[in-house]
């Protein structure tokens, strides 16, 4: 019988492929903005469909997911038109980036974000 003998060492690779697995790992993601002057400030959030909320930025993240304190939703009425009168509240809130339309500070009339259609 012949007996096979295998390589117990360890391949080593050339350095060029050794350093393009370093460059396919992922950068980490940097926030399309910075909201970090905004946080704990209320802000007005305008919301793809229409819909309209008013709260305290408590957090967000790279994704532009918000997390929204004391927010009140304002309602539409019979014409379609965001109605100051018809509120409701919703409290403590998550609402996820791809839904924004725009981020707005309730003092002054700077616009943060507007989403643009592609």
């Amino acid at each position: 019988m012949s007996e096979i003998k295998q390589d117990k060492q360890p391949k080593l690779q050339p350095q060029g492929q050794q350093q393009q697995k370093k460059k396919f790992e992922s950068p980490k993601r940097e926030a399309i903005l910075d909201l970090a002057k905004y946080k704990d400030c209320q802000v007005r959030v305008k919301l793809m469909g229409g819909r309209l909320v008013v709260g305290v930025l408590k957090g967000y993240d790279q994704l532009m997911n918000l997390v929204l304190d004391e927010t009140i939703e304002y309602m539409k009425d019979t014409n379609d038109e965001v109605s100051k009168d018809k509120t409701r509240s919703l409290g403590f809130t998550v609402i996820r980036g791809n839904i924004l339309a725009s981020i707005s500070p309730m003092e002054g009339s700077e616009i943060i974000y507007m989403q643009t259609s592609d």
